[in-house]
């Protein structure tokens, strides 16, 4: 299985603005989650068509910026076509990988990975990027499918991997949990940060410059 067969295949892009996604997974429950304030700065890699990225733009207001990142340029155009729209100017688009978004060290107050967490052949690869991108006292929001649910919507219950399994390995490559829990009707929301030690010899603490 490689990662290309897990990942959601953009021409499909029209489900992900489904009026009936809001019912299975409201947004206001997860931005309750999230504790944006206003003038901080997100990273939302796996932005897809902006589900998440214009209302968390709006959370953090014309003085935050939103960083929305994907790998996908068909998804990045549809997204674009949303924010002239809605005339929503603080979020830039990147086209990127999840390991290697090209963002500068230390400069998000959230690093948010929605429904792309069962997608990582690599997931240390992808925290690491994380743990280099946040600001001291930042944190990384991972939402994604559960497996124990009924299959439709979302991706098959073989690609899908259990909140457990999530916070093993957020555990085991440094990070602390700091909320774990379901979310709407088929997904599951883990929040954690790295540990002192871990920030103490990150990237940005060594003084290396971000790209």
């Amino acid at each position: 299985m490689t990662k290309h067969e897990r990942r959601f295949d953009p021409s499909r892009a029209a489900l992900l603005d489904d009026p009936q996604r809001m019912e299975w997974l409201p947004i206001g429950e997860v931005l309750a989650a999230l504790h944006l304030h206003p003038g901080q700065s997100v990273a939302d890699i796996g932005a897809g068509t902006g589900y998440f990225t214009l209302p968390m733009a709006a959370a953090v207001g014309g003085g935050g910026v939103l960083y929305a990142v994907d790998v996908s340029p068909e998804m990045l155009d549809h997204l674009r076509r949303k924010l002239t729209a809605a005339n929503r100017t603080n979020v830039q688009c990147v086209e990127a990988e999840a390991a290697a978004t090209g963002l500068p060290d230390a400069s998000v107050d959230l690093v948010f990975l929605a429904n792309v967490w069962h997608e990582f052949d690599d997931q240390a690869a992808v925290l690491h990027e994380a743990q280099r991108l946040l600001r001291p006292s930042g944190r990384v929001a991972i939402l994604d499918w559960r497996p124990d649910v009924e299959r439709e919507p979302g991706p098959p219950l073989a690609h899908r991997v259990a909140r457990s399994a999530a916070e093993e390995t957020l555990r085991a490559h440094g990070w602390q949990l700091q909320t774990s829990r379901n979310v709407g009707r088929y997904s599951w929301l883990i929040m954690a940060q790295p540990t002192a030690t871990d920030r103490a010899t990150s990237p940005a603490q060594n003084g290396k410059e971000g790209m």
